[in-house]
């Protein structure tokens, strides 16, 4: 198993920026592809006004890099305007995975 780590992030949308969220996170794909630590990185929906995000990494330095990369600055930056809460970020250790 390449992936030991994990980010789990819950974010909440204001009503009136649930697209605006949808599309930060849609182009945020890019970014991640470039993070050399980021193994993978999902975005989802979970309602109407509900995201999260989960990536994964092989080591620690990999998801520090990530922590300080792009995507969480402009989570950061969002967080005023765009979100009803600050994102909740849990760090996650992975037990198994497979690809299927």
């Amino acid at each position: 198993m390449t992936s030991r780590l994990g980010l789990l992030a819950r974010i909440e949308a204001r009503p009136e920026h649930a697209e605006a969220v949808e599309r930060m996170l849609t182009d945020a794909v890019e970014p991640a592809r470039q993070e050399s630590g980021t193994v993978t990185w999902f975005a989802f929906r979970l309602g109407p006004t509900a995201f999260g995000i989960f990536d994964t990494f092989a080591d620690e330095q990999g998801r520090d890099d990530h922590l300080k990369g792009r995507i969480a600055a402009a989570l950061g930056e969002a967080a005023a305007t765009l979100l009803a809460a600050p994102p909740r970020i849990d760090h996650v250790d992975i037990l198994a995975a497979t690809p299927l």
